[in-house]
């Protein structure tokens, strides 16, 4: 009997010690000013825009966020079954080393463009109707892409 006592103040100690640090916390947060505040807060990397790089008619069917450099976008043209490619930088600038992607495994096709730009890379075209597809994008040796996604719901007469 007398450990459970002594358990129970020891715990009742504890949760008296951890409320008062709870209670504290805002008003501790309160005295700090808002610029430290802000600074020590995690920004939101903000994503690259699709350009329209791949023309008329491509629409954004997936996309993934290369870290905090940009993003690279798959898109498709329902009319012609061509799927492209391009990454987009976040913030041009400087060329740095930029990879757009795009391939299928069966046959084994894969069209890429790679090079130092200062704004994206690509487009790359494939005609994947019926197929799944695998595209990345890289800048300045980050990478980002999926693979064996959105695929066509068609059976695809490859020759």
């Amino acid at each position: 009997m007398t450990i459970i006592r002594r358990a129970s103040a020891i715990g009742a100690a504890v949760t008296a010690t951890a409320c008062t640090a709870i209670a504290l916390a805002p008003a501790a947060a309160a005295a700090e000013p808002a610029a430290q505040r802000a600074a020590a807060a995690p920004k939101a990397a903000a994503a690259a825009k699709y350009n329209g790089a791949c023309g008329g008619g491509y629409s954004v069917v997936n996309s993934a966020q290369i870290g905090t450099k940009g993003t690279v976008f798959l898109t498709y043209n329902s009319a012609t079954g061509k799927n492209c490619v391009v990454t987009v930088r976040t913030a041009p600038g400087k060329a740095v080393h930029m990879t757009a992607s795009l391939g299928f495994a069966s046959p084994t096709t894969t069209v890429t463009d790679t090079g130092y730009y200062t704004t994206y890379a690509g487009p790359v075209y494939l005609d994947a109707r019926g197929l799944c597809v695998t595209w990345r994008g890289e800048i300045s040796g980050e990478v980002a892409g999926k693979n064996g996604t959105n695929c066509g719901s068609l059976a695809a007469n490859r020759h």
